[in-house]
């Protein structure tokens, strides 16, 4: 008890020497333990000089612990003689929300770097920012979220990144950007909701954006995923109107987007083909008469022609001129003579 009282009287002089000598009073530090290895110390008396801090054992103090640091303020640590070493551990102040020291026994704390924070007093390291969210400055405490449209997917971001085009964000902290469902799409970067294909168009879930329904296609419902086949006997000029009723007189297969004619005067519609009209008809066997006539006329004239040159060749053969000839003295063109037998 006689050895608890020294030390007691020892420490609260010590304080109040170090008090005496400073010229800005720091925060008092609660005293809540003094190490055994002081060197015991006796008051002086009345009127001499108040005790120094020299008369505490160096080998009690300790160096400030990873997450505070050494206050040049802290009475209790000017009486250690290396800068960072404190009598007690309590005279070492934590470092704030923002701030980190991973070392022992050092005067300041460092700034968290951006992507990065510290939430709490003492901290021996900073936090990375999560995936979904950003810190562009130092010294941060909290990270921001990541506003809808834009997204990082990374830690220690310091900025996220807008939602490319065809995908979208519609929340907060998004890691990823959402691809636009089929039917719809989102033409804008860092879009919020994706829109519906409108009428005549569509999209299937593997493209980006819509497309407009291809010839013989039609669509008038918003945000479909595909186009609807012209159907038989109706036709389709526009992709974004209903098929319209085929008229009588014409054709429309399935995929039409026009009503097909049959050649007017010439032929006319027999069921799902075209037929010869019957004046086309009467062209045909005239045309025929005429033409078969033409062929005789042809055939005969070649004919005539073939036989005048074949008369011709014969009255050349006949007037020819022949030598004399003679017959047992009797020239061959003499007439004969009866010799009357």
């Amino acid at each position: 008890m006689k050895h608890l009282g020294v030390l007691s009287v020892f420490a609260t002089a010590c304080v109040l020497g170090v008090v005496m000598s400073q010229t800005t009073l720091s925060p008092a530090v609660t005293i809540t333990a003094v190490s055994a290895n002081m060197t015991t110390f006796t008051p002086s008396m009345p009127g001499t000089t108040e005790p120094s801090c020299s008369g505490i054992n160096a080998s009690t103090c300790t160096p400030c612990t990873p997450g505070s640091y050494y206050d040049n303020e802290t009475l209790l640590c000017s009486c250690c003689p290396d800068v960072g070493l404190c009598v007690f551990p309590t005279a070492c102040l934590l470092c704030s929300p923002g701030f980190y020291q991973p070392m022992a026994g050092w005067q300041g704390c460092l700034a968290c770097l951006p992507g990065s924070y510290s939430n709490l007093s003492g901290s021996a390291v900073c936090q990375a920012c999560p995936p979904g969210s950003y810190s562009n400055t130092t010294g941060s405490v909290s990270c921001i979220a990541c506003t809808p449209g834009f997204y990082t997917s990374l830690q220690n971001s310091t900025s996220c990144n807008p939602c490319p085009q065809g995908t979208y964000c519609n929340s907060s902290n998004c890691t990823r950007c959402q691809t636009c469902p089929a039917g719809s799409e989102a033409l804008q970067i860092a879009s919020k909701a994706c829109t519906p294909c409108r009428p005549g168009m569509h999209k299937p879930s593997h493209q980006t954006v819509c497309q407009i329904c291809s010839s013989g296609f039609y669509q008038i419902r918003w945000g479909q995923e595909n186009c609807n086949l012209c159907p038989e006997n109706h036709y389709c000029p526009s992709p974004d109107v209903n098929p319209i009723q085929c008229p009588n007189d014409a054709f429309c297969p399935e995929g039409s987007t026009a009503p097909g004619y049959c050649m007017e005067t010439f032929f006319r519609k027999a069921g799902e083909t075209c037929e010869l009209a019957p004046v086309t008809i009467a062209l045909l066997v005239i045309g025929g008469g005429v033409g078969l006539l033409f062929i005789i006329v042809l055939v005969l004239r070649r004919k005539k022609d073939n036989d005048s040159e074949l008369s011709l060749a014969r009255t050349s053969l006949l007037h020819k001129d022949r030598p004399p000839g003679r017959f047992y003295g009797i020239p061959c063109d003499a007439e004969p003579v009866y010799a009357g037998w």
